[in-house]
């Protein structure tokens, strides 16, 4: 356990700037009304949603970079805080679109996107598509873990259906990644498209929910090598109630394939009976949104030439859909509170007496909603050198909704930064507690994937809880009812002390980082262990 005495002085050091940040009129609640101060301003209705591109955005970001000036953060570049990204706007439009399986059914239309939901994200979407399906299982191509869902099929000129889920016996960070590498790597076989299934058990979001966010404008890269495909690719969510369409003829029963991945069971694959017909109707335009990138200088000459990444995305869904007659969708919790905690942590440490050694870059990014574009971008271009980076700590959607009594640093198993979050857990009695819902992806959902995947170890904080505990059930009612939805605003429940104790926690982790005589590293039997550079 590298370094854990250190550690533990230094939690003490910690501990002690608290009491004295207390004394001085500084306690929890003073500290949470501070953070809740910020995710008011930042999702206040004036910042329209904070879509990427817009008005909104920015007016959200100016408010970002008056806190980093107010602080006495530095610009971390030769551009000043902002860096520039250039996107190209991709929206469906959904009501000159159309679509239908034929097989042995006849033709069978589809709604879109009551039924079919086309995604715009990767690259541009083909105006008209005609071809056969076939069933890939859970779509995991991991060959190296002796799983292959792939294997044995003919997907050239084939659109590709896949399942959520995954078999038990792969971990979920390794299942998150094959997800994450999917459209890449079967547009590289010849894959014409790729349909996603969720099974009616597993659903996140309610459908009627995805219809309303589908209309939201889609992005990819305006430089065509940053792109996930090279080539139009057609990408698609189906209503899990209608699901069973795509199965018509095969032979095979799709309740008792969603049976099997509700219990990640092995799943088998093969071709289907059906085919799929579609005329996709878009509209593009150009646009760019810039990451926030500050800096706070290490204390040591020797390792202040090394940095340690705190990240958060600012964007939002914007405006959207009205749902009960309210059409900005606020991002409070989602992810004003990650950017807010950021702000918090930055201000804690230049309070701090512990100085770091290493450098502490502040990435506050764009597009998170839109495929992590903006951390993807900074991670492959950072303003410092990217040998330089030496960890990447991610704040993103930390729900204070119910007490912090554990906490879950989702890759903690993967690399040393995990020994020192535990070191920081045994000092502030905040006990590691595992992913309860591995197959959400969570790991490959926000912008700490950007880093690992380019050989960055990272961790993404959340709270800690077990699955079938009351905390289950309130996180999961929150998703169902408030995630992605205008409800996320500044009306919902909120405990802005607990979060005041996580953003104690993340800060005590980052100078344990920032201070430890070696850089972080892959654990020896990390999957992710390849991309170090």
């Amino acid at each position: 356990m590298r370094g854990l005495s250190f550690g533990i002085s230094l939690i003490a050091l910690m501990v002690g700037s608290t009491a004295l940040a207390e004394a001085e009129g500084e306690a929890e609640g003073d500290r949470g009304a501070r953070w809740w101060a910020h995710v008011e301003a930042l999702a206040s209705d004036a910042m329209q949603g904070r879509g990427t591109g817009t008005p909104g955005y920015d007016k959200a970001a100016a408010y970002v970079i008056g806190q980093f000036q107010a602080m006495g953060l530095k610009p971390a570049g030769t551009q000043g805080y902002r860096q520039p990204v250039a996107f190209v706007e991709q929206r469906i439009v959904s009501d000159k679109s159309s679509a239908a399986l034929t097989g042995p059914q006849g033709v069978v239309p589809l709604a879109v996107p009551g039924d079919l939901i086309f995604g715009g994200g990767g690259g541009p979407v083909p105006e008209s598509i005609d071809a056969p399906l076939v069933f890939a299982g859970y779509g995991l191509h991991l060959p190296e873990a002796g799983h292959d869902d792939f294997a044995g099929l003919d997907l050239k000129g084939k659109i590709v259906v896949v399942l959520s889920g995954g078999p038990a016996s792969l971990s979920g960070a390794l299942k998150s990644h094959a997800r994450s590498e999917r459209s890449h790597w079967l547009a590289e076989q010849g894959a014409l498209g790729l349909i996603t299934l969720v099974t009616p058990k597993q659903v996140e979001i309610p459908w009627d929910r995805r219809i309303a966010l589908s209309g939201a404008p889609a992005l990819y890269y305006s430089d065509v090598s940053l792109r996930d495909t090279q080539t139009p690719f057609l990408g698609a969510q189906m209503d899990p109630a209608k699901s069973d369409l795509l199965f018509a003829g095969s032979g095979q029963d799709f309740g008792a394939i969603a049976a099997a991945a509700d219990a990640s069971a092995p799943v088998a694959s093969f071709p289907l009976a059906v085919r799929l017909k579609a005329q996709v109707s878009a509209t593009r335009a150009e646009l760019s949104s810039p990451n926030l990138v500050a800096v706070l200088p290490g204390s040591d000459p020797k390792l202040r030439h090394d940095y340690v990444v705190l990240s958060a995305h600012l964007d939002g869904y914007g405006v959207g859909t009205p749902i009960k007659g309210d059409a900005i969708y606020n991002g409070a919790f989602d992810n004003a509170s990650g950017v807010a905690s950021l702000l918090e942590i930055g201000r804690a440490l230049k309070a701090s007496k512990v100085k770091p050694k290493r450098s502490i870059l502040f990435a506050i990014v764009t597009a998170e909603e839109k495929g992590l574009l903006g951390a993807r971008y900074f991670a492959r271009r950072p303003t410092v050198p990217q040998k330089s980076i030496v960890a990447d700590l991610n704040f993103d959607m930390a729900l204070p909704i119910f007490p912090l009594t554990s906490v879950t640093p989702i890759g903690y198993d993967q690399s040393s930064l995990g020994k020192d979050a535990e070191a920081v857990s045994a000092a502030m009695n905040l006990p590691i507690t595992p992913d309860p819902f591995p197959d959400r992806n969570v790991f490959i959902r926000s912008d700490q994937y950007a880093f690992i995947r380019e050989g960055i170890p990272a961790l993404f904080f959340k709270y800690g809880f077990k699955a079938g505990t009351p905390e289950a059930a309130t996180e999961k009612a929150w998703r169902a009812n408030i995630y992605h939805s205008p409800f996320d605003d500044l009306n919902q429940p909120v405990m802005p002390a607990e979060s005041a104790k996580l953003n104690d926690y993340v800060t005590a982790v980052t100078l344990r980082v920032a201070n430890g005589a070696a850089r972080p590293s892959w654990n020896g039997d990390s999957f992710f262990r390849r991309f170090a550079k």
